[in-house]
């Protein structure tokens, strides 16, 4: 069998898939009264324009994570950006983000009205992170298997929503497709996608610092919202070669706690099913993901993460 081509990497090159949190009840809140919307769109655009300047031959892609849907609003290789980005066209490049953003969100809206999500409102409605991390992993895979030589490819999360935990199958599920992606496209090394996190919401996610601990990515809270581009400039900006010269921040600690299938709610402890690793919160006759028999005299219980 005829081995597989080597892929080769641009050092200085970068591939960044940024996920932007568009939640409208998260924005609509009053915790997040510090940090409107439009001034958080403020402070990102001109942090996207910042990588495609710092090297000419810099990727940007941006998705939106809304409630029900994501989509993609701007990729500087499809409007060339990546060849002719300067200060004269900048202006062009975040006019066009903000009008794919507003018909994104006006569009998500619609979708949410008359949902599950719609009714329970308040400020703990998650986005569709799950959904957001796939689109930005097979779209990292697409670019790969296009040529010989790509830039380093990284995920940036933007997001202030709380976690969903009944994404949380769909969310590991893509975390160790990041952890694994490079090792099936090289055959060989230990590199993987990673995933960095920036929390604008009030409370840590979970998710993502579980995220960035297993793909090698950094995870941050900013303490100063208003100073949230200085933020994304000093420590997200820099290519995957020049972080290993960098003292970047490291998370205090890492939630491992996972979330239950039975009912989608996060636990410290619980019963896992032996045969397909399923975790629930309380003792079950039958595992509803593999049909196993479970009818025995409940033992104790496991514990299934650490905090």
């Amino acid at each position: 069998m005829t081995a597989a081509q080597s892929k080769l990497y641009s050092d200085d090159v970068s591939l960044i898939v940024v996920l932007l949190d568009t939640n409208p009840f998260f924005w609509a809140a009053s915790t997040s009264g510090n940090l409107p919307f439009s001034n958080f769109l403020n402070q990102v655009i001109p942090f996207l324009n910042s990588l495609l300047l710092l090297n000419q031959h810099n990727q940007v892609v941006l998705i939106a994570t809304g409630v029900n849907s994501c989509d993609y609003i701007y990729d500087s290789a499809e409007a060339g950006g990546r060849n002719s980005i300067d200060a004269a066209n900048v202006a062009a490049i975040s006019s066009t983000i903000l009008n794919r953003l507003e018909n994104f969100v006006t569009k998500d809206a619609r979708l949410a009205k008359g949902s599950d999500k719609a009714a329970a409102g308040g400020n703990g409605i998650s986005s569709l992170l799950s959904g957001s991390l796939s689109i930005a992993l097979c779209y990292i895979q697409r670019v790969f298997r296009s040529g010989a030589r790509h830039p380093e490819p990284r995920i940036l999360c933007l997001q202030g929503s709380p976690d969903g935990p009944e994404q949380y199958v769909a969310v590991m599920n893509a975390i160790f497709s990041a952890q694994r992606s490079m090792l099936a496209m090289d055959g060989c090394g230990d590199a993987s996608v990673p995933i960095d996190s920036c929390i604008v919401g009030p409370q840590h996610s979970a998710f993502l610092q579980q995220a960035s601990y297993i793909t090698g990515g950094v995870y941050l809270k900013p303490q100063h919202l208003d100073g949230l581009f200085q933020y994304l400039a000093a420590v997200f900006a820099s290519d995957l070669q020049s972080r290993s010269f960098l003292r970047l921040p490291k998370p205090v600690g890492v939630d491992f706690r996972a979330s239950c299938f039975c009912h989608k709610k996060t636990i410290d402890m619980g019963y896992v099913c032996s045969v397909c690793l399923s975790i629930f919160c309380k003792h079950q006759k039958m595992c509803s993901t593999c049909g196993s028999d479970l009818n025995q005299s409940p033992p104790d219980s496991t514990r299934v993460s650490r905090s």
